[in-house]
């Protein structure tokens, strides 16, 4: 099953991409041919992405990776939502990390002689 996350970054890389190999997809993503290549079915299946083969390609295997303006609107509904995800994210760590830093301030404290 493809998540989210994985969804996001195929579509985020064949946006800026489409001529790019499923080989170098799986590279870039640090994923399994295979998962690439189930990926890459599942987006189309959905209609988010479409294969277009090169017509003046040597290589009459080598496709371009479009996205359709769904595959585009789900991109986009993906960004805001990950942005919203991480800014959350940012916002916990960044009160962990001045306590942390207040702990080991009074840790400092403690430690100095009178």
């Amino acid at each position: 099953m493809m998540d989210d996350e994985y969804r996001y970054k195929v579509l985020k890389v064949l946006e800026d991409q489409p001529e790019i190999t499923q080989r170098q997809l799986a590279k870039s993503l640090g994923i399994s041919l295979g998962k690439v290549n189930y990926c890459l079915k599942a987006l189309a299946e959905k209609g988010m992405i479409k294969a277009a083969n090169f017509r003046n390609s040597e290589n009459k295997k080598a496709y371009a990776y479009l996205l359709t303006p769904r595959g585009i609107e789900e991109k986009a509904r993906m960004t805001v939502d990950f942005l919203r995800i991480k800014l959350a994210e940012h916002e916990a760590l960044a009160r962990e990390i001045a306590e942390l830093r207040k702990d080991v301030s009074e840790l400092q404290d403690k430690r100095r002689p009178y």
